[in-house]
């Protein structure tokens, strides 16, 4: 199961931190934009998350969740441990 740190680590890997966000608070309902990460942010995560995990997620997922919350959802879902 992906937790909030891996994601964020992936996350960090994928497109970077913005400076003037924490991600290592409390992110899990903070909307994507609040946090610097647009859709194409979330379509590399998304690669990089199904290289890591040998799964396909679906192709909707970038432009479906809203926060990490909801994107870990949709992840853990997609490896079959949801």
């Amino acid at each position: 199961m992906m937790t909030v740190d891996d994601l964020m680590k992936i996350m960090r890997a994928a497109a970077g931190q913005d400076e003037n966000v924490d991600l290592d608070g409390d992110v899990l309902d903070v909307p994507f934009a609040d946090l610097g990460y647009d859709s194409l942010a979330l379509l590399e995560t998304a690669v990089r998350i199904e290289r890591e995990y040998g799964t396909r997620l679906a192709d909707d997922l970038a432009t479906t969740a809203r926060t990490p919350r909801e994107f870990l959802t949709l992840v853990n879902d997609g490896i079959g441990v949801g």
